[in-house]
């Protein structure tokens, strides 16, 4: 898994091609709803944090059975699953269907692309070689690309491209960092913190904490958390064994780095440890997989730690089977 971590820069490459193979028409859109769960919904938040301001119309992440109750024809509607098989993601193809919306797919095949070929909906391919949630990169660009598609934001193919060269020339120091956070994690149950671009990065790190690692992890925003979260930074918190890590942008609005600063105090002064992560790299995309590859990396350094397996998830197998899915 450590090598698929490192494979991100080639899969950000591959999907942009696999884009381009798929021959997806351009239409204006009212906005791009991405539908998926897990690993396959992230995709949309980090295309939305990588976007920021250049989006001119909403792009939303769905997670669940059904469209929001607003939702119109005019939207695109982008259903997101690497099986092909996660039953609310089939929901909401079928509800985007009754709408009238456009629809997209990504996935490796399964149900979802079976139902797709019959209706005539475009279907990009994905390869099936990777643990679903080991496929971030590519449910970015699919994101991304068809955000551009709908006419909601520009194209970021080049601004990725350059993002995975700058990636691969990491790959040994971001390598060297997740040791070193990790080491200072262990034994701890993290809550990681992120803020505007870092939002969505800290939910990735949390999931992967809790999927590669087998440990409870939590994640939070930043201003929202100092309006309350704040207040649980107490004694109480070191003794239950709490440990924050906070994701600061290189170019982060000035009072939101102030927060960063202030809270790490926080935290920190009633004896929890406090991590500080600063992105590297000059664009958005850059940054935004930078600190997604160190948190992948960190997650499979404390699963190191703790002697355990991740790429087993018996919990979400036996979880599944309870539910009647394949």
């Amino acid at each position: 898994m450590i090598d698929d971590v490192l494979g991100i820069p080639d899969q950000l490459r591959d999907a942009l091609w696999r884009i381009e193979s798929a021959r997806l028409e351009s239409a204006d859109a009212a906005g791009l709803m991405v539908c998926g769960m897990g690993g396959s919904a992230i995709g949309g938040d980090l295309a939305a944090a990588a976007l920021g301001d250049r989006l001119t119309r909403p792009l939303v992440s769905v997670r669940g059975y059904e469209l929001p109750s607003w939702a119109t024809p005019e939207w695109t509607v982008l259903c997101s699953s690497y099986s092909g098989m996660t039953e609310e993601t089939l929901a909401c193809f079928a509800a985007a269907e009754a709408l009238g919306a456009r629809r997209v797919v990504a996935s490796t095949g399964g149900t979802l692309v079976d139902e797709a070929r019959k209706a005539g909906v475009p279907v990009v391919g994905l390869p099936g070689i990777f643990q679903p949630r080991v496929a971030v990169a590519y449910m970015f660009v699919v994101a991304a690309e068809v955000a551009a598609l709908c006419g909601i934001a520009p194209r970021l193919h080049t601004e990725i491209d350059a993002a995975a060269a700058f990636l691969s020339e990491q790959a040994e120091a971001l390598q060297a960092r997740a040791v070193e956070i990790a080491a200072q994690l262990d034994g701890t149950l993290p809550v990681v913190y992120g803020a505007d671009l870092t939002g969505p990065v800290a939910r990735r790190w949390k999931t992967q904490v809790n999927e590669n690692a087998k440990l409870p992890c939590f994640h939070s925003e930043l201003p929202e958390a100092d309006h309350n979260e704040i207040c649980g930074w107490t004694e109480a918190a070191a003794e239950a064994g709490l440990a924050a890590v906070f994701l600061e942008d290189s170019d982060q609005h000035p009072r939101e780095r102030r927060r960063i600063e202030l809270t790490a105090a926080v935290v920190s002064a009633d004896g929890a440890a406090a991590v500080q992560v600063e992105t590297a790299g000059e664009t958005r995309v850059a940054r935004l997989f930078w600190a997604t590859m160190l948190g992948d990396l960190v997650s499979l350094e404390l699963a190191r730690l703790r002697g355990v397996d991740p790429a087993v998830t018996s919990e979400l197998d036996r979880f599944k089977q309870a539910m009647g899915q394949p």
